[in-house]
């Protein structure tokens, strides 16, 4: 994962109208915990939203008045109408213990099938994950550019050394469907065998119907010459 940095300062006193004062201050209320005591500090509002309103997920590196820890948003609040962030509460990392997050899932390269004319469905933008904090990469990459029409990308069928994934094995991350005037591509083995059959038959008329002529204007002369030996 990508790391971000974050300063915060302490909390003197915990409580809703010391956290309404540190909002109207332009700060946001924190928490970390997950390794050993718990922290109540405040950062910030501009620099917590840089990291909030991202489509990366970052590894935080915190420096609470000294005190440094790297952390993982576990869970954050935000005003019911105004969309603002209220409240993030920050899991401690540890090297050696597993943690479980939510990754995003991009997709590279163009899917023959949609040449074809199918559709691209992208059913899953995030996948949930576990695994160390080390193992854990910046997003899910999946390169979409050997998509036939009907074909898909499973969740059984990713593999990251080191991750777990946690949602339904068979469940479809993307996949490429059939629409309003798509045709099958034109390089598969079937194609190329239906053009061959097409071609043989087509030149198997060809000779059936030059025969069925000549055989005519064989018949027209002798029955020509019949005619003129009976003259």
């Amino acid at each position: 994962m990508k790391t971000a940095q974050l300063s915060g300062s302490l909390r003197a006193n915990v409580g809703k109208k010391d956290a309404t004062l540190l909002r109207n201050e332009g700060r946001v209320p924190c928490v970390l915990y997950g390794q050993g005591d718990q922290t109540h500090f405040s950062v910030k509002r501009v620099d917590i939203d840089k990291i909030v309103f991202s489509p990366e997920v970052y590894q935080v590196a915190l420096d609470i008045e000294g005190k440094k820890a790297m952390g993982i948003i576990r869970e954050l609040q935000q005003h019911p109408t105004k969309d603002t962030i209220q409240h993030v509460d920050f899991y401690e990392l540890n090297d050696a213990k597993v943690v479980s997050v939510k990754l995003p899932v991009r997709l590279v390269g163009s899917a023959r099938g949609v040449f074809a004319g199918g559709r691209l469905m992208q059913v899953f933008r995030t996948l949930s994950c576990v695994g160390l904090p080390s193992a854990i990469p910046d997003a899910i990459t999946l390169d979409i550019s050997t998509l036939k029409i009907g074909q898909s990308f499973r969740v059984n069928s990713i593999s990251i050394p080191g991750i777990t994934f946690l949602d339904p094995a068979n469940a479809v991350v993307v996949s490429v469907k059939m629409a309003r005037g798509a045709v099958k591509p034109a390089d598969t083995d079937e194609d190329d065998a239906d053009t061959n059959t097409e071609a043989n038959t087509e030149a198997k008329a060809d000779t059936e119907a030059k025969a069925d002529t000549d055989t005519e204007a064989d018949t027209t002369a002798d029955t020509e010459a019949d005619t003129q030996e009976e003259a």
